[in-house]
Order: C-alpha cells, then sequence, then structure tokens
C-alpha cells in the first residue's frame, strides 16, 4: 500500500463491490467512513444501470470512533436483510477503516443468528491487493462457501450435462466493455455447439453456484478475475478450464482448438477447423483487412501497450503478429501477474515494462516517441500532451469506455472492432497534412524531455512562426527534439538561432 493521487487499479474493497453487485439478490455492506462510499455513484454513472446499486455504506463516524461500530455495522446488516432479503450479505471494510483493527469476523457472526440470509467476511487484505486481485479472491471465496454448503446439505450436483457445456467465469460489473464481450462469447459457444451452464457473477443467483461441477470445462476470458475460482474447482472437481483470452483471430484459434482438446478428452471428437476458416475467412474482415493495401499505411508505423495483463498482451499480439505494426515496448501494472506477462510479450518487443507508476510510463512514451499508444486512460491523457494518438485498450477507463452501442473486443466481431481502433489511431500522413492545412491540431505550447521533468523551456515567436512551416506529420518530433536539445544545452528559449543549431548538431 503506498500514498498515490492517482492508481492505474483502485483499493481492495471496491474490487470486492464490483463481484457483490454483479451477483443477483446479493447485498454488500461496506464499513467506511465519508469519502470511501463513492462506489455507488461511479457504477450507476458509468454501467447507466436503472436498478440502485445493492451497496450500503455503514458510515465510520466520531460517534463510531468513541464507542465502537459492533452495533452499527450489526443494525445495518440485519435491516438489510429484512428490508432487502437477500440470499447473501457480504461485509467489507475499506483501507480506511482497517485502521481501527477491529473484529469484524465477530461482526459477521453476531448478525448471522439475527439473519435469513447468509453472511460473510470479504476475505482480503486491503494493504497487500488492489481491486482487480480483491475481486478475483472475493469471486473466489463466495464460489467455495456455497460450494461448501451445498456439499454440507447435500445438494451439490456434480453429474456432467449429456451435451458438452461451459461455466464463463469473470463477467463482473465495471469490466472494460464486458457486457458486449460477453455476447459476443454466447455467439461463439452457440456455434461450437456448447451449451453455456452458468455465467458467473454476472446477474447469477448465488443458490446456482452448486450447479457449477456439472460443466464439462471453465472459461476464463480475463486473467484479473476468475482464474482463482477456476483452480479452485480444477482442484475440487478435476474441471479443466481454458485461460486463453479470444482476442484477436490467433488467440480465437487456440483458445477454440483447446476446447476442442477438452471435449476429445470427454471422448466427444470435434473437428473445429473449418469453423475457424470461415469465421476468419467471411466473418472477420481483420485478416484480409491486415493484408490489403489500406494497412500498408502502417507499415514501419510504432507503438506502444500499456494496460491490465489480459488486454496489453493481447494488444501486443495483434499489432505485431496480425497488423506487422513495431510495437517498441509492452507493459503492464498487474505487478502480480508479471512472469506471465513477460513469458507472453517478451519475444514481440524490444522491451517489457511492469510498473504502477503513471509517471515513469509518461516519461517512457516521451522518449520512445511511438506514431500510436494503446492504453489505459492515462496513456490517452499523456498523448494529448505529447500530440500522440491513443487508443484505449484496457481499464481504468472513462464513461466513454462504456458505449451504448455494441463494441466488442473479443470473438470474431471483437476483431473487426481492433482492426478500425488500431488503424484508425494512427495518424497518417494525408490526414495530418489536411489537418494541418484547413487550420491544424498541433496546440501543444511546451514539451519538456520527459512529463515529469520540471526543466521547461519557452519559444520564441519566431521560432514558432519557423515551427509552423515544417509538415504537421513531422512537426511534433521535431519540436520534442528541439527542446531535448535546449534542455541539454541550458538554453532557457528556443530562438531562430537555437533551432538552427538543434538541426545541425542533432540532425533534426
Amino acid at each position: 500500500m503506498k500514498l498515490a493521487y492517482w492508481m492505474y487499479a483502485g483499493p481492495a474493497h471496491i474490487g470486492t463491490l464490483r463481484i457483490a453487485s454483479s451477483f443477483k439478490n446479493v447485498h454488500a455492506i461496506m464499513h467506511a467512513p465519508l469519502g470511501d462510499d463513492y462506489f455507488n455513484v461511479m457504477k450507476s454513472m458509468l454501467e447507466r444501470d436503472r436498478n440502485f446499486t445493492p451497496v450500503t455504506a455503514s458510515i465510520v463516524d466520531r460517534h463510531v470512533l468513541a464507542r465502537g461500530s459492533q452495533e452499527k455495522v450489526i443494525n445495518n446488516i440485519v435491516k438489510k436483510d429484512k428490508e432487502e432479503k437477500p440470499e447473501l450479505v457480504i461485509l467489507t471494510p475499506t483501507c480506511t477503516s482497517s485502521i481501527l483493527q477491529e473484529d469484524l469476523q465477530n461482526f459477521v457472526q453476531r448478525a448471522s443468528i439475527e439473519t435469513e440470509s447468509d453472511v460473510i467476511l470479504a476475505d482480503v487484505n486491503h494493504y497487500r491487493v488492489n481491486e482487480l486481485q480483491a475481486s478475483d479472491r472475493t469471486l473466489a471465496q463466495i464460489v467455495e462457501f456455497y460450494i461448501e454448503k451445498a456439499k454440507k446439505h447435500c445438494t451439490i450436483d456434480t453429474q456432467k450435462t449429456i451435451q458438452p457445456s461451459v461455466n464463463i467465469i469473470g463477467i463482473v460489473s465495471l469490466g472494460f466493455h464486458h457486457q458486449h464481450d460477453l455476447v459476443d462469447l454466447k455467439r461463439l459457444f452457440n456455434d461450437l455447439d456448447i451449451h453455456i451452464n452458468l455465467i458467473i457473477p454476472e446477474h447469477v443467483s448465488v443458490s446456482d453456484l452448486a450447479l457449477l461441477p456439472k460443466a464439462w470445462f471453465n472459461f476464463v476470458p480475463y486473467r484479473e478475475a476468475g482464474l482463482l475460482t477456476a483452480k479452485f474447482l480444477a482442484e475440487e472437481f478435476d474441471m479443466p478450464y481454458i485461460d486463453v483470452t479470444p482476442m484477436g483471430l490467433l488467440n480465437i484459434k487456440t483458445a477454440i482448438c483447446k476446447m476442442q482438446d477438452i471435449l476429445a478428452s470427454f471422448q466427444c471428437k470435434r473437428d473445429y477447423t473449418k469453423y475457424i476458416e470461415l469465421q476468419t475467412k467471411y466473418v472477420s474482415q481483420a485478416a484480409w483487412f491486415s493484408q490489403s493495401i489500406d494497412c500498408q499505411n502502417l507499415t514501419g508505423k510504432t507503438a506502444i501497450v500499456f494496460g491490465d495483463a489480459t488486454h496489453a498482451a493481447a494488444m501486443t499480439k495483434i499489432l505485431v503478429q496480425e497488423m506487422g505494426v513495431n510495437v517498441l515496448w509492452s507493459g503492464t501494472y498487474c505487478i502480480n501477474d508479471q512472469d506471465w506477462f513477460r513469458n507472453e510479450v517478451q519475444h514481440l518487443c524490444a522491451q517489457v515494462i511492469i510498473t504502477d507508476d503513471h509517471n515513469l510510463v509518461g516519461d517512457m512514451i516521451a522518449t520512445t516517441e511511438p506514431n500510436a499508444i494503446f492504453g489505459t486512460q492515462m496513456e490517452r491523457h499523456i498523448g494529448k500532451r505529447l500530440n500522440i494518438p491513443c487508443g484505449v485498450i484496457s481499464s481504468p477507463v472513462h464513461i466513454q469506455n462504456f458505449p451504448l452501442s455494441y463494441k466488442p473486443f473479443l470473438g470474431y466481431e471483437g476483431t473487426n472492432q481492433i482492426a478500425d481502433l488500431i488503424y484508425n489511431s494512427f495518424t497518417l500522413g494525408m490526414e495530418d497534412h489536411l489537418l494541418d492545412l484547413f487550420g491544424g491540431h498541433d496546440t501543444i505550447d511546451a514539451v519538456t524531455t520527459t512529463l515529469s521533468s520540471n526543466d521547461l523551456v519557452q519559444w520564441s515567436p519566431d521560432a514558432l512562426k519557423e515551427l509552423t512551416k515544417i509538415p504537421g506529420f513531422v512537426r511534433g518530433k521535431v519540436k520534442r527534439n528541439t527542446e531535448k536539445f535546449a534542455v541539454a544545452n541550458e538554453y532557457r528559449v528556443i530562438s531562430l538561432e537555437v533551432m538552427y543549431e538543434a538541426k545541425e548538431k542533432a540532425s533534426i
């Protein structure tokens, strides 16, 4: 845990609340001070949900600090049990309220005596894990709880379905394009004649979790939520799972081939070769588009990729192996998953970056000067400052990344969306020339050696006038390199003389 004014992944309690609010008829009690209770507003705004978010804040105020919060927390749990009649109430503290070191497990046990619903405490260390890790752990905890409960009451159903079936694990609220991806995943499994047993936690009742073992295998589309659950089910019921994200043509093919192998292990032989070929040729436009004359515009273009482990790794593969773009470096803020990420992308780019420091990422982008960025909303802001276009491919995101229109990233339709995103993210020569001709867009006043640098330089009016004469598609690079030269030589003002000297000595 560290003090920061901006983070790629939020605090742990947000992850827990994302899981709780995804289930049907589950209510979360958040033990928190005022200021930590912003989840309801965030979810309603981003997902445009018509229903009230099933989260109640048990506020820690001065009265609680004076006499303890046991009575207040228990009363809130009992009250919500009577009003909402949920199947499960999950209690979670926040990083702030965890400082009180209260015995919340005792609160849960006391409340369970008076409630009809199940009550559990989120088993998350709020000082050591972030939002993504907490969501993964909370989902696994709930599944484990109800599997054990079903075993105890002899209601667990381990009889496999007659037809091939799958559980989709990890579709959660506030997920990056999760609702759109789910539509394409359903289409994919329908085409493959694989029945969907359960989709968790998305709008499923916790009482249905006892049906999880009926599926032939589990599918985890995102590594950030669902992997722990899949591993638990593999250990408990010997259920195979697939954790290949079907994002991009190559990954989709790999995932389908793994499904084919699993079905064969159940003595159900399927050959999906023809299906893959037809989808690649006629449904996905990405394959032929990447070989078309239009994509020759991307020849020699460079890019960097940064985001969560799932999307950053998949996008790096698509750019390099499917679109022929040179990825200068690829990175993730999922430090806990860095070994997997390195193994996936280290052979595709010159450098792998593992960090959750956005200042370092900004400095790397400013130093390497790619033609395009594929990252989060933070990289989009960095790109605006550096006049480098950016396509958003991962959370953290803005409301514009929760579109009402259908824009999946997974499946064959997702390949079309990604191809458009990649092509449109690059500023092509003629486009930049026209923008410049009809009132250009290079309005950045100052660019330093790195985004976190304190050494600012000023441009003289004559030098700025000269700068506008340079073609737009190279102007940004000339400007940045001139400023680097000025900073290195301790020039505070860039005059025409400094500009010409930089051109001669730095070969701009």
